[in-house]
């Protein structure tokens, strides 16, 4: 009797073993680019992302499906910030042109959360010195704040004593790079260097 009972809880030890496996590993299955994801979204990737309707650098009003018509990585933030925007843009671009190298495309855009000061011309000037396809988005105030809801960034400008036009804005720094047919796939912090972003950009294109 006793060998019995070890014997059927060595099957019951078995099975549930089987089913977390299925549970934890093979929902993993079902997402083609599982291998390629450094990061998790509370709420599943679904949860960042979304319609959105701006301006581009010519004047245009532009809608997320004209944007994001290839893969495309996107930053928010804006042309008169002092330090982390430049850095981060020209890091973006940094990755992008390496993964030109390796005849992988993929379009870098600056969405502007300053549109009082980012002008169609104003960020013309920002992107085309950053990289020849970098896209630049404006928009009203309103068309802003709905582009970064659905990101789920954040941005505040910041009072100054120093008159209307001079003043900082604080804002995320997350890089977000989205697929057509898929949407958001991953996001990027600051730290991780252009080599770094650009190799998990290309697992991500491999696995389209």
């Amino acid at each position: 009797m006793t060998r019995i009972i070890a014997i059927l809880s060595a099957i019951l030890v078995i099975a549930l073993c089987g089913a977390i496996y299925v549970v934890t590993m093979g929902r993993g299955g079902d997402d083609r680019f599982a291998q390629c994801r450094a990061s998790a979204v509370a709420g599943g990737a679904g949860q960042i992302g979304g319609p959105f309707t701006l301006v581009d650098e010519t004047g245009q009003t532009v809608t997320d499906v004209d944007v994001i018509d290839e893969p495309t990585l996107i930053y928010f933030g804006y042309t008169y910030c002092p330090d982390i925007c430049p850095y981060d843009a020209a890091r973006n671009a940094e990755a992008v042109t390496i993964l030109e190298e390796q005849g992988k495309i993929v379009k870098p855009v600056f969405i502007s959360i300053d549109p009082e000061r980012d002008t169609p011309e104003q960020l013309a000037d920002f992107t085309d010195y950053l990289h020849p396809r970098m896209l630049g988005l404006t928009g009203s105030p309103e068309q802003v704040a709905a582009a970064s809801k659905a990101y789920r960034t954040y941005f505040k400008k910041q009072p100054s004593e120093d008159g209307d036009d001079y003043y900082l804005v604080d804002h995320s720094t997350f890089s977000y790079l989205t697929l057509p047919g898929e949407g958001f796939v991953e996001f990027f912090r600051r730290d991780i260097p252009a080599d770094k972003m650009a190799e998990q950009i290309g697992c991500f294109l491999d696995a389209m």
